[in-house]
């Protein structure tokens, strides 16, 4: 199974509710009560995303965190990044990116690498086209990986097990 680590998808819940905060910044404390997260976890979390430049800090006592930009500013990928490295099922996926030392060492030999990278394109173009402020949005006022309202789907079309339409 590929999934992405506990602390991104902690990161996304943060960021999240950073989002929805419109403007205000939040303390760690303050987060970990709203949303569930263990304190060490947000800490830690708070620490990555503002070292990526996704949050900003402001000390003193009424400081916290607080998003570095609008949240229809910030894109899937980048937080993803920020959290887990390059977006990629694959190393091959990821070649060329800062994060990636090199070469796989079956690159050379690879019959599947151009797949996987059309394969790898493709899941960094469906996460790139959702933005923060499309995480905060109710799930049923967007249609999967676009910006239009959904749609209902259309009906199956009946076929036969003689391979007629029926």
């Amino acid at each position: 199974m590929l999934r992405m680590s506990k602390m991104t998808d902690y990161g996304i819940v943060l960021l999240t509710e950073l989002a929805r905060a419109s403007g205000e910044t939040r303390t760690a404390k303050e987060l970990a009560a709203c949303t569930h997260v263990p304190l060490p976890s947000v800490s830690k979390v708070l620490k990555g995303l503002q070292g990526s430049g996704l949050l900003v800090s402001h000390r003193g006592a009424s400081g916290g965190y607080g998003l570095s930009r609008p949240a229809q500013g910030i894109l899937l990928t980048e937080i993803i990044a920020a959290l887990e490295g390059p977006v990629a099922f694959t190393e091959c996926g990821a070649h060329g990116t800062q994060h990636v030392s090199g070469p796989c060492e079956l690159e050379t030999v690879c019959r599947v690498r151009g797949h996987w990278r059309i394969i790898n394109r493709a899941l960094q173009d469906a996460l790139g086209r959702l933005t923060l402020a499309d995480l905060c949005a109710p799930v049923s006022r967007l249609s999967p990986l676009t910006d239009h309202p959904a749609a209902p789907s259309p009906a199956p079309t009946p076929v036969s097990l003689r391979g007629t339409p029926s």
